[in-house]
């Protein structure tokens, strides 16, 4: 995810300039999402702010209560509640869970929700939604920069955290919900790489950043290096259903703009060949 507290610089997205200009100043450290790790690289993670303090735990859970009722009786919310459940998105969930009833949420990249209001948002609206649709399991989130007082307030709004920084690789071994607004394009291109299967995609609804967009952006850019680290997105947007969330008010704008629905539709019978798939992005670096 984003790195530094940067400021805002531009209300509205461009996308003839850097496309990290769409994403929100959360106070993040960029992280290296590209290399591989192994299994023995993995480590166990852990805040490095781990301080117990339940003044601050009691004034984050009071922010956070305060953002969500503001979410729910908003005109937004409602928007995003009624689109869930138009056959647009509806069938789409339906056809990802097959036999199951539930699908675990897994949420990355969620940023300091104490610090910042726009991940207090992301947060709510992923809370909200769990709690109007019985289709969503568990919760587990993730983002290196989370304190241990935002983690003692996420547990009690029943996420868990996850103890090891999965660098997006989580495999669909079964429906996931992976909620991902304003990722880093190499988070999303991380989560396809690791499950670059047939099975595994079919497996999956994505909420994050427009993946038309990013196609948009490095159309226009023409770099080499952009389209690698993002050669399985822009692969599969061939095979991606996305459907944009509405924005009515400039007051959710920053949190959630430029955000779709991502559904991928494969035959099962169909073997995704990854060296054939990457024919599709190779116009986008021939004239770098």
């Amino acid at each position: 995810m984003a790195a530094s507290a940067k400021t805002l610089t531009h209300e509205k997205p461009n996308p003839t300039e850097d496309w990290t200009i769409v994403l929100p100043r959360r106070g993040k450290q960029r992280r290296n999402l590209v290399k591989p790790r192994t299994p023995q690289q993995e480590q166990t993670w852990v805040p490095t702010d781990n301080e117990v303090n339940p003044d601050r735990e009691s004034k984050l859970m009071q922010k956070m209560q305060v953002c969500m009722k503001k979410l729910e009786s908003s005109e937004f919310f409602c928007n995003f509640m009624d689109q869930i459940r138009t056959p647009q998105i509806s069938d789409h969930i339906s056809r990802v869970l097959g036999s199951e009833p539930k699908m675990q949420m897994v949420m990355y990249g969620i940023g300091s929700i104490e610090t910042y209001e726009p991940p207090r948002m992301q947060l709510s609206l992923a809370i909200l939604t769990k709690k109007r649709f019985s289709w969503i399991g568990d919760v587990e989130v993730f983002d290196p920069v989370i304190s241990g007082t935002e983690t003692r307030v996420l547990e009690t709004l029943g996420c868990s955290v996850l103890s090891v920084n999965e660098h997006g690789r989580r495999k669909a071994s079964k429906p996931t919900f992976f909620y991902m607004p304003h990722c880093e394009a190499e988070l999303y291109d991380n989560l396809l790489h690791a499950n670059w299967r047939v099975d595994m995609l079919n497996r999956i609804v994505l909420f994050g950043n427009s993946f038309e967009r990013y196609e948009e952006y490095v159309s226009l850019l023409k770099n080499s290096t952009v389209v690698s680290l993002r050669k399985h997105l822009l692969a599969v947007r061939r095979f991606t259903k996305e459907f944009g969330i509405k924005m009515v008010s400039d007051d959710y704008y920053r949190a959630l703009h430029d955000l779709s629905w991502h559904f991928f539709s494969f035959d099962p019978d169909m073997e995704l060949q990854f060296g054939k798939m990457m024919e599709l992005v190779d116009s986008y670096s021939e004239t770098a």
